[in-house]
């Protein structure tokens, strides 16, 4: 399926339709629900790119303005929320690789649900910290973390623009999943034995632009980079059939509506 032609199809119906003003009062909550595609690796260290869905949800109580957050971040709740500090739990699902996305017998990675924590504060009103650490439930059952910030430029929900820096890190078993080499799969492919240890293993930014069309629908998207460093970089697996460079981007169309309380 061709989402990049679905979603340019959907944007241009949706420039077309009428502005109609969403009226709200202060119990009433908005939600933003988007959806378009985006192209990113196959699996982490590779050189293919594959297309998928990108999905966005938010919500917000009357006339505030919906919360920042980036693509790539996990899934989180704030349980603790207190000036521009907040604390909670958070879950992602990372996709399997399978030996045909690799090109070779070097290990199938199971769909891996991770769950953990996060932590966010906000320095002003327009520079996010944001730090997550979550541990794989089956899959590659190691634990993955990121270390971000974004400079973010937004007036209001007109428009939201940010860029920041991103350091991926992750455990031993984290690693030897996605970067180790087995001794059978040594044997099974040519490539050299290899066991990685733990550590950072990607540096990279993130940028996220999203725009009103009108009070109902608009526009969102982002590109990101990564690059491998560390064990993850000197993996046979990435060296000699994937790649250091991991680029990623989407773009998609939301739709905003109030739910009266």
């Amino acid at each position: 399926m061709n989402y990049k032609l679905i979603a340019a199809a959907v944007i241009g119906a949706a420039a077309l339709l009428p502005t109609a003003a969403l009226a709200q009062d202060d119990n009433d909550y908005r939600v933003r629900v988007g959806l378009g595609a985006q192209v990113q690796p196959k699996y982490i260290g590779a050189d293919d790119s594959q297309v998928a869905p990108l999905f966005k949800f938010k919500i917000a109580r009357g006339n505030e303005p919906f919360k920042f957050s980036a693509p790539n971040d996990s899934f989180g709740i704030p349980l603790v929320s207190s000036g521009g500090f907040s604390f909670g739990p958070a879950a992602n699902l990372e996709g399997s690789r399978k030996d045909k996305d690799v090109g070779a017998p070097v290990g199938k990675v199971p769909t891996t649900f991770e769950a953990g924590a996060f932590a966010e504060q906000y320095v002003g009103k327009s520079i996010r910290l944001r730090a997550e650490a979550l541990k794989g439930i089956g899959g590659h059952k190691g634990l993955v973390g990121s270390l971000a910030a974004d400079q973010i430029w937004r007036d209001g929900d007109k428009y939201v623009f940010s860029i920041g820096p991103r350091v991926r890190f992750s455990d031993a078993r984290y690693q030897r999943a996605y970067f180790g080499v087995t001794p059978a799969a040594a044997l099974a492919t040519g490539l050299p034995a290899y066991r990685p240890s733990g550590g950072f293993h990607a540096l990279g930014a993130e940028t996220t632009a999203s725009f009103a069309l009108n009070t109902r629908w608009g526009l969102f998207g982002y590109a990101a980079y990564d690059r491998l460093i560390g064990d993850a970089a000197k993996s046979p697996i990435v060296r000699e059939l994937g790649s250091r460079d991991q680029l990623s981007g989407g773009i998609g169309l939301t739709y905003t509506f109030i739910v009266h309380h």
